[in-house]
């Protein structure tokens, strides 16, 4: 999510206190699983679920493949910054997810500066522990988002990036719905910087987790570079040396037309992607949403079985977050009653069949 000017407002409300705590001794969160004891048993994936269904997922050519190597399209939402609306995030609202949505995917949005992962990473990596246990509860791929946004060089959270990956993959190793996002928007930096640090990356957990799929965010803010000015094909003819791994694409349709759909399209024929973020609004999140140019990208993503999550899981105030204000103070979170109208046009979204293979 781009936060140049949006971080400054969330900023300024926390300072204020306008923002709710992210959990409370009332509400029962996924943050709460993550102070368990290291040793506690992984959750078994429910039979019939997503990731039950489709198992360890692997990359073959341009393509998210299942354990029998037949393509798929995950579709499912993304969390707010959990340093943020970790409220949104608890038990009442991931069953609507994973029943009442159908989703299969959950997007563990994990900010790295921006009061996240820097001022405590003991905290939000047993917060993230937390949550991919209670993704795998109920059968949902657990999508680990290193959501660095400042400073846009990923190179420059390396040390910490190592520190985190080494023990998420190391503790989850053994799971098949992990897919790991080793930088979120990358923005101000040349692509070279961005393959470098993604090509010092992959080995990093590849020593833990020898075949989760491994994502890495475009230069330009997950733009395929268009949002600086570049393009597709600095990807295209440098691309990042290693295998079972994607390049990230994310857009807003109100912001991002013709010039980023465009480059959407060349890049789906020349390199495996996957959508970790999109809305149907502004670039801010905010604002009118646009259906229609939301349509026209999610139909080309079904087309060519890329896999997408939403922004945002939570109840913020704008237009892009899907639940109305105040809903995750509550336990209400099944049908369309609690949502904006970007909520129930994504629920309609992904609840619609999904054409998965059955073997």
């Amino acid at each position: 999510m781009r936060w140049d000017k949006i971080r400054l407002r969330v900023t300024a409300a926390l300072a204020a206190g306008l923002l709710a705590p992210i959990a409370t001794a009332s509400t029962s969160t996924a943050a709460e699983t993550a102070t368990e004891p290291a040793t506690q048993a992984a959750a078994a994936l429910p039979p019939g679920t997503p990731a039950a269904v489709n198992g360890q997922l692997k990359v073959c050519g341009l393509q998210l493949c299942n354990s029998a190597g037949k393509p798929i399209q995950l579709r499912g939402m993304s969390t707010h910054g959990i340093q943020w609306y970790s409220q949104c995030v608890k038990t009442a609202s991931l069953d609507a997810l994973a029943n009442d949505w159908k989703a299969d995917v959950l997007r563990i949005s994990m900010y790295i500066q921006e009061g996240g992962y820097e001022t405590n990473p003991r905290k939000f990596t047993d917060m993230v522990h937390g949550y991919i246990e209670e993704a795998t509860k109920r059968g949902l791929y657990a999508l680990v988002d290193w959501h660095q946004l400042t400073p846009g060089d990923p190179n420059a959270n390396l040390s910490r990036a190592k520190t985190f990956f080494t023990e998420i993959a190391q503790r989850h190793k053994d799971k098949t719905n992990i897919i790991y996002d080793i930088a979120n928007e990358p923005n101000n930096v040349g692509w070279d910087r961005v393959r470098s640090y993604a090509e010092q990356m992959i080995p990093v957990i590849r020593a833990q987790d020898s075949d989760g799929v491994v994502l890495v965010g475009t230069h330009g803010w997950g733009s395929l570079g268009i949002s600086d000015g570049r393009d597709e094909t600095d990807i295209v003819n440098n691309p990042v040396r290693a295998t079972n791994f994607m390049y990230t694409f994310h857009f807003y349709a109100a912001s991002h037309k013709t010039e980023y759909f465009n480059a959407l399209t060349r890049a789906a024929s020349k390199i495996p992607l996957f959508v970790t973020e999109f809305g149907t609004q502004t670039a801010s999140g905010d604002g009118g949403n646009d259906f229609t140019n939301s349509q026209k990208y999610l139909d080309f993503l079904a087309s060519k079985k890329i896999s997408w999550t939403n922004w945002n899981f939570s109840d913020d105030s704008r237009s892009g977050a899907v639940f109305k204000p105040g809903t995750c103070s509550g336990s209400s979170f099944t049908g369309t009653a609690p949502l904006k109208p970007a909520g129930v046009w994504i629920r309609d979204r992904i609840r619609t069949a999904d054409n998965f293979p059955t073997s």
